[in-house]
């Protein structure tokens, strides 16, 4: 009663077949739904009126319009002391980075404050950490050095390092228009581990040239050449800098050890890179330590660079090396995000 039973006597009920959809219509939804899971425009479409829409669009491009009117003073002094903690540690890793990469050191203040202010405005994720990062500025050392000396042409060098950056930063902008970013889902976890660890051994022992003071240290990164150019040099090791440099690491471990036996204290921990390059400047600038064997960074010029726009290199042969290094870059640093 209150049913229909079918042929075998079973109480269900026929679900009916949905009617067929043209095939544009279906190959649309499929595209929508694979690159478009999110539909970021939602929210724009659905308000009423042109200017409604215009600010909607405005607020998801720039999220900082979204969060700034609400902003609490309350927390200004929570986000002040955290500015300086990152900037603290934010400028000396910088211009390690850009030692790194065999580039000037004022490009590695550059890329320590640009990069937070363009995404204070247009980020969305107050979790995402935005910089440089060892791997990048490995991979362009390894690469761009391979093919031209960056002492040698330091010139030809810096333009393939700013094209090459160019790249890398078209590359990843597409993906995000493309609405492409999954593909980077596909990198192993694995793989990725294994070769930040590797790098990491690598930057590791590149830090061997300043720890010691050594003035000629081999382009290789293997562990074999880098071994060999340090211990063929053992009378070039200058005492003054491997007691600078192991006496700041030592500075570092010890305060990160009682911010983590004593969570209270985390403050000590996050003050001691500024600690650290303050000191260090004030023994450097004491005791003329660029006079002992212990290397500086120099005199740095003032005011701001002058654009790089007219810098990039598109013309053969060094395009294909300068598009080749930005694409794995690119990859790479997007893939160390997700770690």
């Amino acid at each position: 009663m209150g049913g229909s039973a079918d042929a075998n006597g079973a109480g269900s009920v026929r679900v009916p077949v949905p009617p067929a959809r043209p095939f544009l219509d279906t190959f649309r939804g499929n595209l929508k739904e694979t690159f478009f899971p999110d539909d970021p425009f939602r929210g724009v479409v659905r308000e009423r009126g042109a200017g409604r829409r215009t600010v909607a669009a405005l607020r998801y491009f720039f999220p900082f319009l979204e969060w700034a009117p609400a902003y609490a003073l309350s927390t200004f002094k929570s986000d002040l002391i955290a500015g300086i903690t990152i900037a603290s540690l934010a400028i000396p890793q910088g211009i390690s980075y850009a030692k790194l990469a065999n580039l000037p050191p004022v490009l590695g203040l550059y890329s320590s404050f640009v990069p937070p202010l363009v995404y204070a405005l247009m980020g969305s994720s107050k979790d995402l950490a935005v910089g440089t990062v060892a791997v990048a500025s490995l991979l362009i050392s390894s690469m761009l050095g391979s093919e031209v000396s960056p002492t040698e042409n330091p010139v030809l060098y810096l333009h393939l390092a700013f094209t090459a950056t160019f790249f890398a930063g078209v590359f990843q902008a597409s993906l995000g228009l493309l609405r492409l970013g999954f593909i980077v889902d596909l990198l192993s976890h694995a793989t990725i581990v294994g070769f930040m660890a590797g790098a990491a051994t690598v930057v590791c022992l590149q830090q061997l040239k300043g720890m010691l003071g050594l003035v000629h240290f081999t382009t290789s990164t293997d562990v074999v050449s880098v071994m060999e150019s340090v211990f063929s040099q053992t009378h070039q090791w200058r005492w003054e800098s491997v007691l600078l440099g192991c006496g700041f690491l030592f500075f570092l471990l010890v305060t990160r050890f009682i911010s983590k036996r004593r969570p209270k204290l985390f403050w000590i921990s996050a003050a001691a890179p500024l600690t650290s390059v303050v000191l260090g400047s004030v023994l450097v600038y004491l005791t003329h330590a660029e006079n002992h064997g212990i290397e500086v960074i120099g005199y740095l010029k003032k005011g701001l660079n002058p654009p790089s726009v007219t810098s990039l290199q598109f013309s053969p042969p060094y395009m294909m090396l300068a598009l080749k290094t930005g694409i794995i870059t690119g990859v790479i640093a997007l893939a160390v995000r997700l770690l």
